[in-house]
């Protein structure tokens, strides 16, 4: 009889096991909206700069944020790709960035972006930029700089403090990027996509709590 007891206990005992490791493991990750597999392509995803091309088919960060920044003035806004080396802008006279290396040269730039100083209106203080081959985005590649080249930090969000020659009176961020063509590499045309911000967004409304701007420039890598 005890032994009979015993087996029944034993039974019961890993019948509530089971139940509760299949519960456990069904369970969906409500905390992390973000991880959650989406059924709908269309659904917008929950992290910047990473949503870009890369968690969701988004073209740029518009898709989530808005446009609603006091600093759409270019004059006043700082966008630059500059030589790490020599501090020389690859900014061509219409405004793209271009960038020559040979085949399989390693070339560091810093991505510079910021804010010239003034007391008028509110600055931005933390700056998302991402460099993006837009015929990548959709595809099945979690890497969206251009195809056959090499890079190790295409994509950045920071807070402005950043010191470099020439930037005195700028708030700005400064971080360095290195690129590589290789074997395959082709001559090709990116995005840089930047968003100057202060605030901050409401979790899972991208929309609501942050200010900001967005810009676009044109890189073009070139093989020599």
């Amino acid at each position: 009889m005890k032994t009979l007891k015993t087996k029944t206990i034993i039974l019961i005992a890993i019948l509530i096991s089971g139940i509760t490791i299949s519960q456990f493991i069904n369970t969906e990750n409500y905390y992390h909206p973000e991880f959650h597999e989406k059924q709908n392509s269309n659904v917008a995803a929950y992290a910047y700069p990473p949503a870009v091309g890369i968690l969701s088919s988004s073209k740029n960060c518009l898709s989530c944020h808005i446009n609603n920044g006091q600093w759409k003035d270019d004059d006043k806004t700082i966008i630059d790709i500059v030589d790490k080396e020599t501090k020389k802008s690859f900014r061509q006279p219409d405004g793209t960035f271009l960038i020559e290396t040979k085949r399989w040269e390693q070339k560091t730039v810093l991505t510079v972006i910021g804010r010239k100083k003034e007391n008028a209106i509110a600055v931005p203080y933390r700056n998302a930029w991402l460099y993006i081959d837009p015929s990548t985005i959709g595809t099945p590649s979690l890497s969206k700089f251009a195809p056959d080249w090499d890079v190790n930090l295409p994509m950045s969000c920071r807070l402005v403090g950043d010191k470099l020659p020439g930037y005195e009176d700028a708030d700005i961020t400064s971080l360095p990027m290195t690129i590589q063509s290789l074997s395959n590499a082709k001559d090709t045309e990116m995005q840089l996509q930047v968003m100057l911000t202060r605030g901050e967004s409401v979790k899972g409304n991208a929309e609501e709590g942050l200010t900001g701007n967005y810009f676009e420039r044109k890189v073009k890598l070139i093989v020599k």
